[in-house]
């Protein structure tokens, strides 16, 4: 599908088939999505865990205000920000800015790339960032950012919710 077709269909979905499993060459495809995001300086502060593992992805569901699809999706991709990694340049700024946008640009690509694969996926921010590192052992210069389920949706119908208008949301000079 081109570009403009995934961003038309991506839309968030909470109810995947946990018997239908994400292929090794499917993830690792999306991973690449995510790391031909641009950055600042070219850093590439992110870092990505692939949670397979059904305890992890339960105990990353609970820290998450109990959001039980977490659990269900076959893969759970958490992305992280490296903040040493994004500090070395740019110091505070990239640290408290640029680690946050440059993930969030990784993690669009990767939404975009597992709905142009046929798959459903969703952008989890609301969770305990403490806990699920610690779920995960991570060092401390790794912040978790975002968790993204992945599978193939159950969902019984697409459902892309409506947005605002362009001239709603923009202002020409």
């Amino acid at each position: 599908m081109d570009i403009f077709e995934a961003i038309s269909k991506r839309h968030s979905v909470r109810q995947f088939h946990s018997n239908r499993p994400v292929d090794e060459k499917t993830v690792r495809n999306i991973l690449e999505a995510g790391i031909k995001a641009p950055s600042a300086g070219n850093e590439q502060c992110w870092h990505f865990v692939v949670v397979r593992d059904p305890d992890l992805k339960h105990r990353l569901a609970v820290e998450a205000g109990h959001q039980p699809f977490i659990g269900d999706a076959p893969v759970t991709i958490v992305v992280c920000a490296d903040l040493d990694r994004a500090e070395t340049n740019y110091g505070q700024r990239g640290r408290n800015t640029y680690a946050l946008q440059d993930t969030a640009a990784a993690i669009e690509n990767m939404l975009l790339a597992t709905c142009a694969l046929g798959l459903g996926a969703c952008w989890i921010g609301a969770f305990d960032e403490r806990a699920a590192a610690a779920i995960l052992g991570l060092p401390k210069h790794l912040r978790p950012l975002a968790m993204l389920p992945i599978g193939v949706s159950a969902e019984a119908a697409h459902r892309v919710p409506p947005r605002r208008s362009l001239e709603e949301v923009t202002t020409f000079r």
